[in-house]
């Protein structure tokens, strides 16, 4: 057993150190287009599937109510929430529209979408991105393995290559941690500290 824990350790750890080591400028990248959103009154959306929809949550909890330090509420938006939302589109039109239908109703230029996907080829998350760039949203995606279609669709793919789910999932909620790290860091303390 404990042989098992020390080969999940060791694997987890390398697959997160070269997904930062790969993704630093993405994640500085991704982190401004945030804080330009939430600078001029726009917010960042953020959804995926399973585990993912757990990460957006996760995020977007973060912005809302805090990271580590005290400040302002900032806006930000998991899409796989509302059950009623997903649930009544999901039955009326399809599960590819839970996200982009959303998208459709809230979205505006300006805005940052954020797609999660292990895989990179979620049909809904697929088709959200396509609807977001049609309002001028701009997209990023944290993703797993080759990055699959999301990785050659968004604006921005910052991909995990691995094959193990559970370690792209792992390397996600670092990435996300990272991400309101730094954007806290660019809108309430970089005026303090380079000062």
């Amino acid at each position: 057993m404990r042989r098992i824990i020390e080969q999940i350790l060791k694997e987890s750890l390398s697959v997160k150190e070269n997904f930062i080591r790969d993704n630093v400028e993405k994640l500085i990248l991704l982190s401004e287009k945030v804080a330009q959103a939430f600078t001029n009154d726009k917010k960042l959306m953020i959804c995926g599937n399973g585990g993912s929809a757990a990460d957006a949550q996760h995020i977007a909890a973060e912005f809302i109510n805090r990271y580590e330090m005290e400040r302002p509420s900032l806006p930000a938006i998991a899409l796989t929430t509302d059950t009623s939302v997903i649930t009544s589109i999901g039955n009326d039109y399809s599960f590819k529209e839970i996200f982009s239908k959303q998208i459709k109703a809230m979205g505006l230029e300006g805005d940052v979408l954020l797609v999660i996907s292990t895989s990179g080829d979620s049909e809904n998350v697929i088709k959200a991105v396509e609807d977001a760039k049609q309002l001028r949203i701009y997209t990023a995606a944290f993703l797993g393995k080759d990055g699959g279609r999301l990785g050659r669709l968004v604006n921005l793919p910052i991909i995990a290559r691995s094959k193990q789910t559970a370690r792209v999932q792992e390397a996600h909620i670092l990435a996300g941690h990272i991400l309101c790290h730094l954007v806290d860091y660019m809108l309430f303390q970089r005026h303090v500290i380079e000062a």
